[in-house]
C-alpha cells in the first residue's frame, strides 16, 4: 500500500511539474515586448563625410503604445550650402517631427519586424544666407550681368508641415534594427524673408517653389525593452469581438 502511495505521489508531482513547465513555456511564448527604439539616420552621417557642402545629424526614436501602434519622432540639425547655376545660399537650422505610426506586418515566432504607415507633424527653425547670385538678363543684346556676392543673412525663419510616412524596420541581430522610410510632405506655413524664397528647409528638404516635397531616411537603431504584455489568444480575441458586436 505504501508503495502504491509513493507511486501516486510521484505521478502527481510529475504532472504538476509538467503543468508548471508548460505554463512557463506558454507565458514566454505568449508575451510581447514593449519599449523604446532609438537610433540615427546613417544617410545624413554618411553624406556629412563625402559632401563638403552638407553637415547633418538626425536622431530617431519610437515607442510602442499598443500591439500595432507606435509614437515616433525625429530631431535633427542641418547645415547645407546649395550651389545652383545662378544662386548660392546656405541654410542652417534644427527641426522636430513627431506623430503616430501603425505596424501592418504579422510577425511569427519571436520576430519583431515592422512594416509601418504613419504621419508626422514637422516644425523647423532656421536661417538662410545668400552667398552670391547672378542677375538673369534674357536679352541677347547685352552681356550677362556680373556675379554679385551680397552676404545677406536672414534669421528667425520657420516652417510647419505634415508628412505621410511609409517604411520598414528589420532586426539584423539581437535588438539591432535597420530601417528605411519614404515621406511625402505638405508645407502648411512658413516664414520667409523679403525678396527671397525658402528654397531649402531643414527636415523638409527642397521646396521647389511649391507646397509639396519628398524626403527619406536610412536608420540604424537599438531596441530597449521596458516591459512585456501577454499576447491575446485567438479564441480570446474571437470571443471579445463577438461580445463587442452584441
Amino acid at each position: 500500500m505504501l508503495k502504491y502511495s509513493f507511486s501516486l505521489l510521484f505521478l502527481l508531482a510529475s504532472l504538476v511539474n509538467h503543468a508548471q513547465d508548460s505554463q512557463a513555456k506558454d507565458s514566454v511564448a505568449k508575451t510581447e515586448r514593449y519599449g523604446l527604439r532609438v537610433g540615427a539616420d546613417i544617410s545624413k552621417l554618411a553624406r556629412s563625410l563625402y559632401d563638403k557642402n552638407y553637415k547633418g545629424l538626425e536622431l530617431v526614436g519610437d515607442f510602442r503604445l499598443t500591439k500595432k501602434m507606435y509614437i515616433a519622432a525625429e530631431i535633427g540639425n542641418e547645415n547645407k550650402t546649395t550651389d545652383d547655376d545662378r544662386l548660392n545660399f546656405t541654410t542652417k537650422g534644427t527641426y522636430l517631427k513627431v506623430g503616430p505610426e501603425w505596424n501592418f506586418y504579422e510577425n511569427w515566432l519571436d520576430m519583431e519586424n515592422v512594416i509601418h504607415l504613419g504621419f508626422r507633424y514637422g516644425v523647423s527653425s532656421f536661417s538662410q544666407e545668400l552667398n552670391s547670385y547672378k542677375i538673369y538678363d534674357p536679352s541677347d543684346y547685352f552681356p550677362q550681368a556680373p556675379e554679385v556676392t551680397p552676404g545677406t543673412k536672414f534669421n528667425g525663419l520657420s516652417a510647419h508641415w505634415a508628412e505621410v510616412v511609409a517604411g520598414m524596420k528589420a532586426e539584423l541581430f539581437n535588438n539591432f534594427y535597420a530601417g528605411f522610410s519614404f515621406r511625402m510632405n505638405y508645407l502648411a506655413s512658413e516664414k520667409k524673408p523679403d525678396n527671397f524664397a525658402n528654397l531649402y528647409i531643414p527636415g523638409y528638404n527642397r521646396t521647389y517653389d511649391g507646397k509639396f516635397g519628398v524626403g527619406w531616411n536610412y536608420t540604424l537603431s537599438y531596441f530597449i525593452p521596458i516591459y512585456k504584455k501577454a499576447k491575446t489568444k485567438p479564441k480570446e480575441k474571437a470571443s471579445k469581438e463577438k461580445e463587442s458586436k452584441k
